[in-house]
Parts: C-alpha cells; structure tokens; sequence
C-alpha cells in the first residue's frame, strides 16, 4: 500500500512538471515569421553552416601563415646494435674483426621548427575558393529564410482558415438543426412531404461530417505550424491576425510596377556560386602548373647517456640549427595534369550553362507566379460577389420553403450553392495570401 502511495505520488509530481512546461505563445503572422527566423531548426543549423564556413575560411587561410612545431623524442637503446671493425685497429692480428658498439642507451632530443609557404599558386586560389565557400552558406541562410518565410506563412493561413470554416460550418449546423425541427413539426401536421425532411437530414449529415473533419485538421495545422516555429507541439498558441485582414494586407495592386532583377534571386546567387567554385577548380588546376617555394628552420638540442640522467643539470646537451629553401618545379606529368585542367575546365563550361538555365527558369517562373497572384485576386473579387449573391438566394429560397412556394430540392440546392460560395471565398483568401508570398520569394522581398 505503502509503494503505491508513493508511486502515485510520483506520476502527479511528474504530470505536474510537465504541465508547468508547456509555454504560452500569442503571434501576429509578423511576429511568427519573426521568431520562426530565430528558432526554426532548420534556421538555426543554417546559422551554425555559416560559422563553420568562417572557420574553414581561416582554415585555409593559417596554411599560408608561418607554422611552428614543437617535438621531444626519447629514445632507449635496450641493445645497441654491433658492428664489426678490423681487429687491429685495436691491437688484434690482422685479418681478424672485433664487435664493437656505437652509441650511447639514452638519447633524447628536443626541437622545435618553424615554416612558412612562400609561394604557392594553389594557396592563392584556395583563398578565393574559401570566400565564396561562405558566400554560398550565406546565400542558403537567404534561401532558408525565404523558405521559413513561406511556410509559416501557409501554416498560419492554413489554421485561420481552419478556424474560419469552423466558424461557418456551425452557423450553418444551427440554422439546419432549425429549420429540420420546422420541417419535422410540419411533415407531422401533413403539410411537407418526408422527402423534404430527408433532404434536410443529409445535408445537416454531411455538415456534421465536414465540421469533425475540420476539428482534425486545424489540430494538425497547428501543430504544423509550432514545429516550423521551433515551438513544442503541447506549447499553447494563439494566432492574434484574422483571415479577412491578413488577405486584406495581401492584396497589392501596385506589385507589378517594379521590375523583375533576376540577379536578387538567391537561387540565381547560389547558381553563380556554383559558377564561380568551378571557376576557381579549373584555376586550380592551372595553378598545378606553377612552382611552389617555401623556407624552414630548426633549432634544437640533443643529448646521449648510458643511464636516464637528463634532467641533472651537469648533464650536456648539444645544440643544432639548420634553415632551408625548398624549391619545387612541375616538369613533365605525362601529361595528368592536362588531363585535370581539362576536366576543371568542362565542368566550368557546364556551371555556366546551368546559370543560364537558371536566369531562363526564374524569369519563366516569376511571370507564372505572376500570373497566378493577378488570377488570385480576380478570384477573391469574385468570389466575395459569389458569396453575397448565394446568401441572399439561399435566403430567399429558405422563405419560398417555408411558406410551401419552394420544394425541398430548389432549398437544398440553394443551401449547396451557398455551401460551395462560403468554402471558395475561404480558399480565394488563402490563395491570395499564399501566392503573394511565393511573388515575394521570388522578387527576394522580405
């Protein structure tokens, strides 16, 4: 009894500090973009892309800086190698050898170097190579910014119309529920066919229908939308913008009087990106051809014992220094390097033709994505006129219907029509919001 208390115990403490871990968030669609460009995971591991881009900038950089090296080698001679020498060197008779040992068991050295590159063709261009190494992080941070942008703008559009269309849906549940308790109370007194009342139930079904469905969905669209934010998917939020104001926000009819400048596109910036590292392999590869030269210096001490007494300060120690040149000259590669140089240089020739490619498809696809936010806003027009009309027939035929001027199928077919306008007018807002941020993408506006 004693272990079920405490286990008992232990899940409320638990479930207790979970609940206190959830967090409470309220966010305009701004604000959300805003904290999705700082916490979005994909965001985040963009920004760490960039800093070690920088650091594989100065990577390259510190190999043509000087380079100093430190080293203590110990060595123990457990049995020192024999050689032989003529006898008589030693007093022996001649044609006789005698084994000698050369060396001492303890030797130790201690050194330190320093080396610096002082020209070399490839070190130049890796140089170049390193900057638009970072250039093409700093443009993919662009992109995946832009790409952030886009869907917490879908996500966020997405959970209003959720909330809208479940707004509607259970204004149209209550006047159904209403006018089926009419029909019923009037087939009872024999004035309405059961036909009418039947009609009225499958509509008011299929409402019901639609209302679940959507109760599902603005749960998923949420939790969509907290995991593009960076949020925790049991972390309350609340979206502060309307549907009608985000779409009023949209609409913009002075969007086509700028230009469009291909070259503010990041995916045309990241093209050239590609470009430019194939320009600099193939200058690599020309570079192989030019000879590289470089200096060096030791200094150090060294010292020799038959017992471990180095560290007594009677023992000696002799010191050594040497500096170098090293000169290196390409000469005759059987012709590899050619071979190299050429490849660099067709992969060069590619990279070009894809920016090209690119230049072509980006234009291609901003007069499409054009084209459909022009179309998005004639729809919205249009269907905000659609919606009003189908009120006002659906009202009409909702009187014709109960005063028995209108049979059941003209009524339900005025509550269908106005059904479709209501989810049109709700899509048509939708698509301008969601075409105006992809024309957005594209132009690189913010």
């Amino acid at each position: 009894m004693k272990q079920i208390i405490i286990i008992t115990f232990l899940l409320f403490v638990g479930l207790t500090n979970a609940q206190e871990k959830k967090e409470s968030y309220s966010f305009t669609l701004d604000q959300a973009i805003e904290h999705a460009l700082q916490n979005n995971y994909k965001a985040i591991n963009a920004s760490r892309d960039i800093e070690v881009a920088k650091q594989k900038k100065w990577e390259t950089t510190a190999t043509g800086l000087p380079q100093i090296n430190g080293s203590v080698n110990y060595q123990n001679n457990i049995v020192l190698q024999k050689s032989v020498v003529p006898a008589e060197f030693f007093g022996g008779n001649p044609g006789e050898f005698a084994e000698v040992e050369f060396g001492t068991k303890h030797n130790m050295t201690a050194n330190a170097s320093l080396s610096q590159l002082i020209f070399d063709g490839s070190y130049i261009v890796a140089l170049q190579a390193s900057k638009t190494y970072l250039q093409y992080y700093q443009n993919y941070k662009v992109k995946t910014d832009n790409e952030t942008r886009e869907m917490v703008t879908n996500y966020y559009g997405n959970v209003l119309l959720a909330k809208e269309n479940i707004a509607i849906l259970e204004k149209n549940k209550a006047t159904l529920e209403n006018n089926l308790f009419e029909a019923e109370e009037t087939y009872k007194n024999g004035l309405i066919e059961e036909e009418s009342v039947e009609q009225l139930q499958i509509t008011l079904a299929s409402i019901n229908s639609s209302l679940s469905n959507t109760n599902r969905l603005i749960d998923i669209s949420t939790k969509m939308l907290k995991i593009t934010l960076g949020l925790n998917i049991d972390d309350e939020l609340v979206l502060t913008d309307n549907l009608d104001d985000l779409t009023a926000k949209k609409v913009d009819l002075t969007f086509g009087s700028e230009s469009f400048t291909v070259e503010n596109n990041v995916e045309y910036q990241i093209a050239e990106n590609f470009k430019e590292q194939r320009r600099l392999e193939y200058k690599l590869q020309k570079a192989a051809y030019l000879p590289t030269l470089s200096a060096s210096a030791n200094f150090g001490y060294n010292s020799f014992s038959n017992e471990f007494d180095f560290l007594k300060q009677d023992q000696k120690w002799f010191n050594f220094s040497n500096i170098g040149v090293n000169l290196n000259v390409p000469i005759f590669s059987s012709f590899g390097r050619r071979a190299k140089s050429q490849q660099a240089k067709i992969a060069f020739e590619q990279a070009q033709t894809q920016l090209t490619e690119a230049e072509q498809m980006l234009k291609l696809q901003y007069e499409s994505a054009k084209s459909d936010y022009e179309y998005s806003i004639e729809q919205y027009a249009t269907s905000k006129s659609n919606l009003k009309l189908a009120e006002r027939i659906e009202s009409k035929q909702q009187v014709k219907f109960k005063e028995g001027l209108s049979t059941s199928f003209e009524f339900t077919e005025a509550q269908r029509q106005l059904y479709a306008a209501q989810q049109n007018y709700l899509q048509s807002m939708i698509d301008v919001i969601n075409k105006k941020t992809a024309l957005d993408k594209i132009t690189n506006k913010n």
